[in-house]
């Protein structure tokens, strides 16, 4: 075991917006102070009023849940509902405002709230696709153009980012985070808040960011949603709560807790996840809010009793807002009275939720979000879609091209085949919000915008699904599967005799948009349905077969792999899907993105991450060892590893340099790497910068992702690349769980991907 050296770490924990706001206040000797401001409005306020404050309802178009609130005008005329939860759109908003500032006794305006994840009326790529773009200026861009457009739509408060960490590809909300790498969902968390709040919440055109799920949702066991997390303290602090640690340190004003149990208590009565963690250790000063009737599922938990007991314990833990459930508004102040909750409490949570309104200049300007005429100027102007054009091309995978058989010609013909190819509907994806997904373009019409001289002959070739049941369960919550009646038979050799009269094949093919988000997961990750029967039959024609993917996870691939002559993996790309598929099957855009999340080679390998440990008995697939580590029946190693992505420019990288073969406490190594552009066409590369601690006092990952650069080289350049390294980048939880370093040997890696990498060893000395 190693000598440990301890390193000691400022950290400094980022003001929250109300000490931002005060702070501004006293610059421009505004003569408001918040806190004077709302110690006056709460001593006025009944016991019943405050806890209406804890209450978020839904009222809308976009019932996410079982339940949807009754009576709602009523209560918010009573001064019983602090927030609105689904209702978007100047109008709407302003009527419920209305409500709340003219009719109630204390006019206190409301929130109102919406899950705008990848975008609002333009949709961008899901946000795995987002992470796959390593682009942290693009990924910040879309959500500045999300928060302008929803802030304009009536909104002041968006339940995202996710930025749950995920490495088991069946859990079907894998396509709402940025993948299974702390490192880089830490960035992309970072990146969304800023792109959200722009540091300015009481700027009209910024909304509130609220981080979720708090926290490791991500984990549930078997990949099934809402299911146990139970992980050890190391693995929580090391790979799962930095992202979230990285959204509240770029200033995120509220925190959603998830609806997973935590080492057997459920996150939403979880006193040691909010008030300790989040609040004392974290520093957070921001609001807490429950997800969608999470706080009475305590029950089914079998942590509460009833109801009130529910009420009860999720007070207790810190949850300030319930969403839907309303059973604070039913049981708080039977709870006060009793002496089991005081008032304390309530006005703890309700100051929260006011303080949040005043940053939002609410109390200035109740309908500043509520403006007509800016919605008609901002939502789905032609600047945001040429944006969620460009950032869909950045995020598209280009996972194999065999003898370049991509970019496609602009000439001669193609087959266009799938049952993706002429769709719409779900190229927006899950959590498409109030997007309209009519206003998508089709890959076929993408194809025609970009290449009218090109021939394409379609045919469908096969349903996404034509299991019954799937069938019902996805329609039944919007699904709007478009199933063609024929026979499978009959729709396989329609598009083989369009193959036949063609020059190449492009078969759209993958998931609908419904079988990815919340609740539903998967057992089986292959393309579903009969798309592989009609893959194959694609191949025995003999012409050259491009698949496109459509899919909100990592699939399993494997004769899709070994046959096809190339596969662009496209995720689903939003509003300008078709558009920008197009540039890149044609050439027009260059690929650059990699993958954020490992592609397995067979479910049964799940969960499987680059990150892992070495084990004492490692095994090499190259090897027949029995006594390893291993499959017997399939390979250890993925399919397509974290980081893989391919281009049109085939890219070389020498040997890595470093600056020092020893690097003490308190130096900085440097990492340097030639990087070549062998192509004929300039593209862009993602240089990827990994480190393996050799030995420590607890058994460390064989890679960590520590740095990477994306650069853009011309046809034949040659750059140099450098990373700098610091203890801090080396730095880890320790045996007694302190936070540090340990003197040894360390490998550095650079490459394009965690596995094709070069390497370098150095020596961490006293």
């Amino acid at each position: 075991m190693k000598k440990v050296t301890t390193i000691i770490l400022l950290v400094c924990v980022s003001l929250s917006y109300a000490q931002k706001k005060k702070i501004n206040q006293e610059v421009k000797k505004t003569p408001v102070d918040m806190n004077a401001f709302i110690d006056e409005l709460m001593s006025k306020m009944t016991l019943e009023e405050k806890v209406g404050q804890l209450n978020l309802v839904s009222v809308g178009f976009d019932i996410t849940g079982p339940i949807v609130s009754q009576n709602v005008e009523e209560k918010i005329q009573k001064g019983l509902v602090g927030g609105v939860f689904n209702t978007f759109t100047p109008i709407a908003v302003r009527k419920l405002q209305q409500m709340a500032v003219e009719k109630t006794r204390l006019k206190i305006p409301l929130l109102f709230g919406f899950d705008v994840i990848h975008g609002h009326r333009t949709i961008f790529p899901m946000p795995l696709g987002l992470a796959a773009t390593w682009d942290m200026g693009a990924i910040e861009h879309s959500a500045r153009i999300a928060g302008d457009e929803a802030s304009a739509d009536g909104l002041n408060w968006v339940f995202s980012p996710m930025v749950d960490i995920a490495r088991d590809p069946r859990w079907g909300r894998v396509v709402e985070g940025a993948g299974e790498d702390p490192y880089l969902g830490s960035l992309v968390a970072a990146a969304m808040v800023k792109g959200y709040q722009q540091n300015d919440l009481d700027a009209s055109n910024t909304v509130m960011a609220c981080v979720k799920h708090f926290a490791l949702y991500g984990a549930a066991q078997a990949g099934r949603d809402y299911h146990t997390v139970d992980m050890s303290e190391r693995t929580m602090m090391q790979d799962y709560l930095p992202p979230y640690k990285a959204a509240i340190d770029a200033g995120a004003a509220s925190v959603m807790t998830s609806f997973n149990d935590i080492n057997g208590v459920p996150a939403g009565a979880n006193q040691w996840l909010i008030k300790d963690l989040l609040r004392k250790q974290w520093g957070f000063d921001g609001l807490v809010v429950s997800d969608y009737t999470s706080l009475l599922e305590l029950i089914e938990h079998g942590i509460s009793a009833d109801e009130k007991e529910a009420a009860l314990d999720a007070l207790l833990a810190g949850n300030d807002m319930d969403m839907v459930a309303e059973i604070y508004l039913a049981h708080l102040p039977q709870l006060v009275k009793e002496g089991k909750v005081t008032e304390e409490h309530i006005n703890f949570s309700c100051r929260k939720v006011l303080e949040a309104k005043f940053i939002l200049g609410l109390f200035d300007d109740p309908y500043r979000y509520a403006d007509e005429k800016r919605a008609q100027q901002i939502l789905f102007k032609k600047d945001y879609r040429d944006a969620a054009r460009d950032i869909a091309g950045k995020s598209m995978v280009l996972l194999k091209n065999e003898n370049n058989t991509l970019p496609l010609k602009i000439t001669g013909s193609i087959a266009l085949v799938g049952p993706l190819a002429k769709n719409q509907r779900d190229l927006i994806g899950s959590w498409s919000g109030a997007g309209d997904w009519k206003q998508a373009i089709s890959v076929e019409q993408g194809l025609r915008n970009a290449a009218p001289g090109l021939k394409i002959n379609y045919a469908k070739g096969a349903n996404i699904t034509d299991d019954t049941l799937l069938i019902k369960r996805l329609n039944a919550h919007g699904g709007n599967l478009e199933i063609d009646d024929r026979s499978a038979e009959e729709m396989i050799k329609e598009a083989v005799e369009v193959a036949s009269k063609s020059d190449v094949v492009v078969a759209v093919v993958g998931e609908s948009q419904g079988m990815t988000g919340e609740a539903a997961s998967r057992a089986d990750i292959g393309i579903p349905g009969k798309q592989l029967d009609l893959l194959k039959a694609l191949k025995q024609t003999g012409k050259p077969l491009v698949i496109v993917l459509m899919n909100g996870r990592p699939l399993t691939l494997p004769w899709e792999h070994a046959n096809a002559n190339a596969i662009l993996e496209t995720w689903f790309a939003g509003t300008e899907a078709g558009n920008a598929i197009a540039d890149v099957l044609l050439g027009n855009y260059n690929p650059s993105g990699k993958l954020p999340m490992t592609f397995p080679a067979h479910v049964g390998q799940v969960p499987i991450f680059y990150s892992a440990k070495n084990t004492g008995r490692p095994h090499n697939d190259q090897l027949l060892d029995k006594y390893k580590s291993r499959y017997l029946d399939v390979p250890n190693e993925p399919l397509y590893p974290f980081g893989y992505g391919l281009s049109y420019s085939p890219f070389t990288y020498s040997d890595v340099k470093l600056s020092a073969s020893e690097m003490k406490e308190g130096e900085t190594l440097t990492v340097t790497c030639t990087v070549k552009n062998e192509g004929s066409r300039d593209g862009e590369e993602v240089v990827q910068l990994y480190v393996r601690d050799i030995t420590g006092s607890v058994t460390r990952p064989l890679k960590e992702l520590k740095g990477f650069q994306k650069i853009m080289l011309k046809a034949g350049e040659t750059r140099d690349v450098q990373f700098k390294l610091s203890a801090n980048d080396l730095a880890f939880y320790r045996f007694d769980m302190s936070w540090g370093t340990e003197p040894g040997k360390f490998i550095v890696f650079v490459g394009g991907n965690s596995r094709d990498t070069k390497q370098a060893p150095f020596t961490l000395v006293e």
